[in-house]
C-alpha cells in the first residue's frame, strides 16, 4: 500500500504507460513550440547570446552536485574519488578537446580510485 499523498506511477504498468506517455507528449510540445515560434522569424541577437549559456550552465548543475556532494555533506578534500576524477577529466579535456577520450580517462580514474584506493 503507498502511503504517499500521491498515488506513484508505478502503482499499475498502465499508469506508467500512461505517465511515459504524456511526459514524452509534454516534452515534444515544448520543443516544438520553439520550432514553430522561431521557424516564422529571426531570433533577436540578444535571446541568441543568452541561450549560448543554456548548455554550460545545466551541464554544471548537473555535474558540480555530483563531484562535491559526498553523504549529503560538501565534501571538497583529497579522499573525494569523484571529485578528483572529475578534476581529471577537466584537464584531460581542456588539453585534448577529445569527449570520448575524457569520458575514458575520467571513469578509469574513478574505477581505480575506488577499487584500488577505496575512495
Amino acid at each position: 500500500m503507498n502511503t504517499f499523498l500521491f498515488k506513484s506511477a508505478l502503482d499499475s504498468p498502465a499508469q506508467l504507460w500512461v505517465t511515459l506517455i504524456l511526459a514524452g507528449l509534454l516534452t515534444y510540445g515544448i520543443r516544438l513550440s520553439f520550432v514553430l515560434l522561431f521557424s516564422q522569424r529571426e531570433i533577436p541577437g540578444w535571446l541568441r547570446q543568452a541561450l549560448r549559456f543554456v548548455p554550460p550552465a545545466v551541464l554544471t548543475a548537473i555535474i558540480f552536485p555530483e563531484l562535491l556532494i559526498n553523504n549529503n555533506t560538501i565534501d571538497i578534500t583529497f579522499g573525494n574519488g569523484r571529485l578528483i576524477a572529475g578534476l581529471i577529466a577537466i584537464l584531460v579535456a581542456w588539453k585534448t578537446k577529445s569527449a570520448v577520450l575524457t569520458i575514458v580517462i575520467g571513469m578509469a580514474t574513478l574505477w581505480l580510485l575506488q577499487v584500488v584506493l577505496h575512495l
